[in-house]
């Protein structure tokens, strides 16, 4: 097997694992999935907390029907509300309520605990963290910035 096959298969195998430790967390404790807590994460980073659903499947990597699909449950629970563009009825924008705005804060305290027990020292450094972040943006992978804004 080659080096590269190796690295991409063990790569998935880790995100499945991660996947795994973030879902069982959010969903335990918030009752939503590692990808609901990504939509709502991503929909907290843009201007009034808002985007159009084909910007927001690009962002995500995702069909716009996927995107779809990941916020009707959302809606329904009053995470996310779908508001109409006033100069143009055919573009719709998901946003975070007020109550969105309030469950994702608590969600992403879940999410920094849970990314603490994964990098935990000393199997894991500071160093080794920003190390692999810089990897997996090589590899096309977007994160957080400090300050909490997408970052490339």
């Amino acid at each position: 097997m080659s080096t590269g096959l190796d690295a991409a298969l063990r790569l998935m195998r880790a995100q499945a694992a991660l996947v795994k430790r973030f879902d069982a967390r959010l969903s335990g404790l918030h009752g939503v999935s590692l990808a609901d807590f990504t939509l709502l994460l991503r929909l907290s980073q843009a201007p009034g907390d808002r985007m159009r659903r084909v910007d927001l499947a690009e962002a995500l990597g995702l069909t716009a029907s996927g995107v779809t699909r990941g916020l009707v449950p959302l809606e329904r629970i009053g995470l996310v509300r779908r508001d109409a563009d006033a100069r143009d009825a055919r573009v719709a924008y998901a946003a975070l309520t007020d109550t969105g705005r309030e469950r994702l804060a608590e969600m992403r305290a879940t999410a920094d605990h849970v990314a603490h027990d994964v990098f935990a020292g000393p199997a894991w450094t500071e160093d080794d963290t920003g190390r692999l972040a810089d990897l997996l943006t090589r590899l096309g992978g977007t994160g957080l910035a400090p300050g909490g804004a997408a970052r490339p």
